[in-house]
C-alpha cells in the first residue's frame, strides 16, 4: 500500500506526542499497513485525507467483497481502549467493529466519511448529537482498562500549569493566566465531588458523528474513558466555535447553549459549564504550547465567556 500519511495525521502525532515518536512510527506505517491488509485478507481502495488526527484510515474490501475501514493508530494512541470500547458497544450509537487486523489495527463498519453532523444546521446538528451520545453512555465492562475523568484531567491540569500567573511561556496576556486559574479551579471543584461513572466516548463532538447505512448517525473514534456525561457533553458545547465568536451574540448563543443541552440530557448546568471552561482552557492552552495562536485565541475567547 504506497501512500504518503496524511498531513494533519503526522501534524497532530507530533504534536501530541512528541515529533520522534511520531516520525518514528509513521517511518513504519507503509509496512504496518501492508501488514494488517494481509492479515485481515483486505483489498485497500484509497488512504482517508485529511483523514483522522490520531490514525490512519483507510477504505478497504472484505475478502467477501463487502466494504470495510482499516484504521492503523500507534501503540500510544491506546487503540487497545477504542477497541475495547467498540466491542463493549457492539454497534449501539457507535461505528460497528468487525474485526481486527493484527496489533494496533481494527477493521470498522464502513460508514459515510463526507458525512458528518458538521453537514447539518447547527440546531439539528446540536439534536442528533445529542441523540447519539446518550446511546453510549452505559456501564463500563467489568474489569475495563479504561482510565478515570479525574486520572486524565490531571495530567492535562499539569500541563496548563505553566500557564498560570507569571509563568506564561508564550508570551501571552495575564487574561490567559486567570482563565487557566479558574479552569484549575472548576476542575478540582467538579472532581471532588464526582456524580456518575460510565463509559464515555472521550472526545465526542459534530464531526466525530458519522452518517451510516445501518442507522442514520453513528460515533467514530472514541478515546474512551469512565466518568460523568458531563465531562462528554462539554466538548460539544463548543463545536463551530469560530462561528460563535463570529457572532455578535457569541457569548450569550454559547451560554445558551450550555443550558440547552443540559436540559435536553438532563444534566447539571452548572457541572457542565465547568467542565466545558475546563475543556476549552485545556485545548486552548494545548494550541499555544504547540505554536497554533489562532486556534488558541478562539478557544479562549470562548472560555472567557463561561
Amino acid at each position: 500500500m504506497a501512500f504518503e500519511p496524511p498531513q494533519r495525521l503526522a501534524r497532530t502525532l507530533g504534536e501530541t506526542y512528541g515529533d520522534a515518536a511520531a516520525a518514528e512510527w509513521l517511518a513504519k506505517l507503509p509496512e504496518l499497513a501492508d501488514q494488517a491488509l494481509g492479515h485481515a485478507s483486505l483489498d485497500a481502495e484509497r488512504v482517508m485525507a485529511p483523514g483522522g488526527r490520531s490514525s490512519l484510515v483507510a477504505l478497504v474490501r472484505r475478502s467477501d467483497g463487502s466494504p470495510a475501514a482499516l484504521k492503523i493508530a500507534p501503540p500510544f494512541a491506546r487503540p487497545d481502549l477504542e477497541r475495547d470500547a467498540l466491542a463493549h458497544w457492539n454497534g449501539w450509537g457507535a461505528v460497528q467493529l468487525l474485526d481486527e487486523a493484527g496489533q494496533d489495527a481494527l477493521v470498522l463498519e464502513r460508514l459515510h466519511p463526507e458525512v458528518s453532523l458538521r453537514s447539518l444546521p447547527e440546531a439539528k446538528a446540536l439534536l442528533e448529537a445529542a441523540g447519539t451520545v446518550r446511546k453510549l453512555w452505559v456501564e463500563p465492562p467489568a474489569g475495563h482498562g479504561f482510565e478515570t475523568v479525574t486520572e486524565r484531567t490531571a495530567r492535562q491540569a499539569g500541563a496548563m500549569d505553566p500557564y498560570l500567573a507569571g509563568a506564561d511561556p508564550s508570551g501571552t496576556s495575564t487574561e490567559t493566566a486567570a482563565l487557566t486559574a479558574a479552569a484549575l479551579a472548576a476542575r478540582e471543584e467538579l472532581v471532588a465531588a464526582p456524580t456518575e461513572s460510565l463509559l464515555l466516548h472521550g472526545n465526542f463532538r459534530q464531526g466525530k458523528v458519522l452518517a451510516g447505512d445501518r442507522a442514520p448517525w453513528l460515533a467514530v473514534g472514541p478515546e474512551p474513558l469512565v466518568g460523568e456525561r458531563a465531562y462528554d457533553l462539554a466538548r460539544l458545547v463548543r463545536d463551530r466555535v469560530e462561528d460563535l465568536v463570529a457572532a455578535s451574540s457569541g457569548a450569550s448563543a454559547a451560554r445558551r447553549r450550555v443550558n440547552k443541552l443540559a436540559d435536553s440530557l438532563d444534566l447539571d448546568r452548572e457541572r457542565l459549564r465547568g467542565w466545558t471552561l475546563f475543556r476549552a482552557v485545556e485545548s486552548g492552552t494545548r494550541a499555544l504550547t504547540a505554536g497554533r495562536r489562532q486556534d488558541a485565541e478562539l478557544l479562549l475567547e470562548f472560555a472567557s465567556w463561561l
